[in-house]
């Protein structure tokens, strides 16, 4: 199985700066947050255009198709975040996407997915992705899964990149990186990125307790299975997918460790996240500062870097967080 690289990383980002101005992802910077005895910088990918990283490996997976390929048109399935990425590449190449999403997705980000033009399935949960591959042989589209594919890999690798740059211009030559975990694409794709950085990073995954298939899978050095209904008790709607076989073994070769944070844990960095850098963040976005905010001892002292992964939050779990 061939591992993504930071070569890989590299010739990804080349091709998404080729992109259309103003339709390709921005590069989000590092920002600093706290009183700078446990210093925190953000990696806000909440900043993203349609609110998460997914639009990363998206356009890239998009864009590498060859044009009689794409011209059929784009497939994927998502709780949300990756649905909408996908709308977006459908809608940057001009070519019509089908995006399958569970009925418990938040409703705000399936009508993020509908305004961009995306027909939308809506199936079982543990439905999603045989609906979809199915869906794609019938029409001939091509399938652009939410991480289990090296080009979307590749292109959430660019974070990495970025992470990497910005930490050397800072003039930090040691960090550790938090990381929300649950397919495992964007992990896979920074751990790629930082493995031919030179920065030294060590890079520890984040999930939610109640969704802790991958730290358990790590420990035990080989893929554990947890039903669907207990992955998806968490309020990170976009962090109760398990890890691929690719991803897995990326996960392998680059996380140094999974640590989990409880739902309350997540819930409060919400609010600070909203109060203090005033960043709005999704659970999913949040759990990284909750690792930060609650799990000191089982992280290294260096200065943390933690990837807001998304900000598509519900209006109304913003709002019980801020204690409003």
């Amino acid at each position: 199985m061939s591992l993504t690289t930071h070569a890989d990383a590299v010739a990804a980002r080349e091709v998404l700066a080729r992109l259309p101005k103003h339709h390709g992802p921005v590069r989000t910077p590092l920002l600093p947050v706290g009183d700078g005895t446990r210093p925190l910088l953000l990696k806000p990918e909440s900043l993203q255009p349609t609110g998460a990283f997914k639009l990363r490996g998206a356009l890239h997976a998009t864009a590498v198709l060859d044009e009689r390929t794409r011209s059929r048109g784009l497939v994927t399935y998502s709780s949300g975040n990756h649905a909408r990425a996908v709308a977006h590449a459908g809608r940057v190449f001009d070519v019509p996407t089908t995006v399958v999403v569970p009925h418990s997705a938040p409703g705000s980000k399936v009508a993020a997915a509908r305004s961009l033009g995306a027909e939308i399935v809506l199936v079982d949960v543990a439905e999603r992705e045989r609906r979809a591959r199915e869906i794609a042989a019938e029409n001939g589209a091509a399938l652009i899964p939410p991480f289990d594919a090296s080009a979307v890999i590749a292109g959430q690798a660019t974070v990495g990149l970025e992470i990497a740059e910005d930490l050397r211009a800072r003039g930090v030559s040691e960090a550790t990186v938090l990381v929300p975990v649950s397919g495992g694409g964007l992990i896979s794709g920074v751990g790629a990125a930082l493995s031919g950085a030179d920065v030294r990073t060590r890079l520890i995954g984040v999930e939610p307790e109640l969704a802790a298939d991958t730290r358990q899978s790590l420990r035990a050095g080989r893929r554990v299975d947890w039903p669907v209904r207990a992955r998806t008790r968490t309020i990170a709607d976009g962090l109760t997918a398990q890890p691929s076989e690719l991803t897995f073994a990326h996960l392998a070769a680059f996380v140094e460790d999974v640590v989990t944070v409880t739902e309350e844990e997540i819930a409060e960095a919400v609010g600070y996240l909203a109060r203090g850098p005033g960043l709005v963040a999704e659970p999913s976005g949040a759990v990284t500062t909750a690792a930060w905010l609650h799990r000191t001892r089982e992280l290294p002292d260096t200065t943390t870097v933690a990837v807001v992964s998304g900000g598509n939050v519900d209006p109304a779990l913003l709002v019980s967080s801020l204690g409003g």
